[in-house]
């Protein structure tokens, strides 16, 4: 997965072994912003205790949700192949165009073939955009025809996005996609050469065989809300968003195919309406500090243990490594280490390259994290 302030890195510079000592002592694990899902699959992987994670966007929820409740692996062979069956049958109907050389014109004409497609929501929204019109059919029609029967479905939805996450001709996010601009039009012509299909079918099969030791649950739910559901016991896990910009912006092309539908769009990003778009008060400046507060003051009187990263810098909704930390010296006691991280900065904080904002920018940054023991 491409994703702003994945903590994969942190997994093995530190963050691990700190859930290692942790996460012996407890009872359950509580993501409260799974996002990629990364940290809430290491637990589960990992440590015999269930986890349940928590996210405002449907796209986290079956990510996580491929790997958590399950405690088996499955033959994933059989249910491919009738999967990529049913889709193949509808492919061949939708005769997509293929793009052969990427110029102003071929991607015009492109987009205007996939805005046409009725019943297409993925390839009417993004196609010749984020995807050709071959790749966007792909998404449509492979998201039409996944397995029927749980958990199977979770983890073909989950595949498919995580192959529309590596195609998408974007940045680390899909905020604003490639323009065929002169320089970008390499970057374009590459994402739009990515086989979906072959890359649903290796992510399919490295879920199918990835799972839990314990069967644990994802949701949609906002942070303070889950908060209200910790008891003592639990080791909860707060990685709370550092953008001033809502998460919904970066990820909605996965949140359509999620969940298999769209609205209208707009804007040079493809954008749904801001109405239907989840909204976070962690990423508004003046709400930020307030809603962490009030998440550790719930948490404190549910008497859970809690991990929280976050960047040491200042963050553009206002909150930092300072900031978090005085907050959490209200509620508990403190242990505190820093690890050597990294994170996207949006796509270069509007730099023009490549016909769009600088490409994949990564920072290298200081993380604090904060082991928060009940006073």
């Amino acid at each position: 997965m491409k994703y702003m302030g994945s903590k994969r890195l942190m997994l093995g510079n530190g963050l691990g072994e700190l859930l290692t000592g942790e996460a012996a002592t407890a009872n359950r694990f509580v993501d409260l912003f799974a996002g990629s899902g990364a940290v809430s699959i290491h637990v589960a992987q990992n440590f015999d205790l269930p986890v349940l994670a928590f996210d405002l966007q449907c796209y986290s929820e079956k990510l996580a949700n491929a790997v958590i409740e399950r405690d088996y692996n499955f033959d994933w062979r059989s249910s491919w192949t009738a999967w990529c069956r049913r889709a193949e049958r509808g492919f061949r109907k939708c005769d997509a165009p293929p793009v052969i050389k990427i110029t102003k014109n071929a991607v015009a004409e492109a987009r205007k073939w996939c805005a046409s497609r009725l019943g297409f929501p993925i390839t009417r929204a993004y196609g010749g955009h984020y995807f050709s019109p071959t790749q966007a059919v792909w998404l449509d029609v492979l998201r039409a025809t996944v397995p029927p029967q749980d958990p199977i479905r979770t983890v073909a939805i989950a595949a498919l996005i995580r192959a529309a996450s590596h195609a998408a001709a974007a940045p680390g996010h899909t905020a604003q996609p490639f323009q065929p601009t002169y320089t970008a039009k390499p970057f374009l012509a590459e994402a739009w050469s990515r086989d979906v299909a072959e890359r649903t079918r290796q992510g399919f099969a490295a879920l199918a065989q990835t799972h839990a030791r314990r069967c644990g649950r994802a949701q949609v739910c906002d942070a303070n809300e889950a908060a209200l559901k910790l008891s003592e016991r639990d080791l909860a896990f707060i990685d709370p968003p550092y953008s001033g910009v809502h998460y919904s912006r970066f990820y909605h092309v996965l949140e359509t195919v999620a969940q298999g539908e769209c609205g209208e769009v707009s804007g040079v990003g493809r954008y749904p309406a801001v109405s239907a778009r989840p909204w976070s008060r962690y990423s508004v400046t003046s709400e930020s500090k307030r809603a962490f507060s009030e998440l550790l003051k719930t948490i404190s009187s549910r008497g859970a243990r809690t991990i929280v990263t976050f960047p040491l810098h200042e963050c553009s909704n206002g909150l930092s490594g300072p900031a978090v930390r005085e907050v959490a010296t209200q509620y508990f006691h403190l242990d505190e280490q820093l690890v050597s991280s990294r994170f996207r900065s949006l796509g270069g904080g509007g730099v023009k390259t490549l016909g769009c904002v600088k490409r994949d920018a990564i920072r290298r940054t200081d993380e604090l994290l904060l082991v928060l023991r009940p006073r």
